[in-house]
C-alpha cells in the first residue's frame, strides 16, 4: 500500500485504545496515540532508503514490530504523557500495532508479507489490491478516519454517562 493506505490501517489499528483512553478521560493520550500511530505509520519502508535491506524485509516482520513498541514504551514513559504503566502499555501499543498495522496493509496486495522471519519464510497474500491502487488507498484511509472518529465520538460519549 502507499502513504494514504497506511495511515488509514494505523489509525484503524489505534482506534480501539483510543475508543478506551478517551472512554476514560484521557483525551489528550488518545490524541496522543492517533497521532503517534500516523507519525509511525510508514517507519517500515524507510528500508526502501537503506543500501542492503530487501524490501519488505526485516522491517516489515513482528520482531520489527515489538523493537519499535518496545521504544515507544519507553518514550511514553519518559514523556511522562500519563501513569507509568499506562504510558508503557499505551506506548508499546500504539508502537507495535502502527507496525503490524503496516505489514496487514502490504498483505492485501500481491507482493504480500512474511512477517515471521526468519523463524518461518511463509508468505502472506490476500491479493486482493495492488500496492498503487488509489482507490484502495484512499478506501484505507476512510476507513481509519472513520474508525478514529467513532473511537473519539464513542469514547466521548461513554465519558458523558
Amino acid at each position: 500500500m502507499y502513504r494514504n493506505g497506511h495511515y488509514g490501517a494505523a489509525l484503524l489499528a489505534v482506534a480501539p485504545i483510543g475508543a478506551i483512553l478517551t472512554a476514560a478521560g484521557l483525551v489528550e493520550l488518545a490524541v496522543a496515540a492517533g497521532v503517534t500511530a500516523v507519525a509511525l505509520a510508514m517507519v517500515p519502508d524507510l528500508d526502501q532508503r537503506v543500501p542492503g535491506i530487501a524490501h519488505r524485509g526485516p522491517t516489515h516482520t513482528i520482531w520489527f514490530a515489538l523493537v519499535v513498541g518496545m521504544v515507544t514504551a519507553v518514550a511514553a514513559v519518559a514523556l511522562a504523557v500519563a501513569g507509568p504503566v499506562l504510558s508503557a502499555v499505551t506506548g508499546f501499543v500504539v508502537g507495535a500495532g502502527a507496525i503490524v498495522s503496516h505489514i496487514a496493509a502490504d498483505a492485501l496486495t500481491p507482493a504480500g508479507v512474511r512477517p515471521w522471519r526468519p523463524v518461518d519464510d511463509t508468505h502472506y497474500s490476500l491479493d486482493l489490491v495492488r500496492a498503487k491502487n488509489p482507490l484502495a488507498n484512499y478506501a484505507l484511509l476512510g476507513l481509519g478516519v472513520t474508525g478514529a472518529a467513532l473511537a473519539a465520538w464513542g469514547g466521548f460519549t461513554a465519558a458523558s454517562f
